[in-house]
């Protein structure tokens, strides 16, 4: 009798524990590039990079120009330098080659940490807005349908509706 009532409360233990463990899960995506496309501030970052890609450009540009123009006095006077004088020319032209690529390389870089200094507020406040709107509507996984990585999607709310009223949009 006693080995029963153990063996009872046992399963019964299992049981319970098992109920407790299955949580209902519900699922919600969104599509982040949508979000950002029509995020406040949104707009001013994107003028602000194109502002300093130009800027970028410009300089480029000038460096180029300055290249090509040595480059064609260089061929123009070539024959008549000589070997020593010719050799320095060239060793002047790939130094400037080299400065213009080193250059555009280092520009690569800086737009590529500037654009993610701009955009980090602005990526941070979507990223608050979504896990606001998961955490007061009981959402247990966002997927992000903007990426290409949700690839079946039944069952799942697409909380951009939320997200919007939550950014006053």
């Amino acid at each position: 009798m006693k080995k029963t009532l153990i063996a009872l409360l046992v399963v019964m233990f299992a049981f319970g524990t098992t109920a407790v463990a299955q949580k209902t899960v519900k699922l919600g995506h969104i599509n982040s590039s949508e979000l950002m496309q029509i995020m406040p501030g949104r707009d001013e970052a994107q003028a602000t990079l194109q502002k300093e890609v130009d800027e970028l450009q410009n300089t480029m540009k000038t460096m180029q120009t300055e290249l090509e123009q040595r480059y064609n006095e260089y061929m123009g006077k070539k024959d008549q330098m000589s070997d020593l004088i010719r050799q320095t020319k060239e060793r002047e032209l790939q130094d400037m080659g080299n400065r213009i690529q080193d250059f555009q390389e280092s520009a690569q870089k800086k737009l590529a940490e500037r654009e993610q200094e701009v955009l980090k507020p602005i990526i941070d406040k979507a990223k608050k807005a979504i896990e606001d709107v998961a955490k007061e509507n009981g959402y247990t996984y966002i997927f992000d349908s903007g990426v290409g990585a949700l690839l079946y999607q039944q069952d799942s709310d697409d909380i951009m509706p939320l997200v919007k009223k939550k950014l006053g949009l």
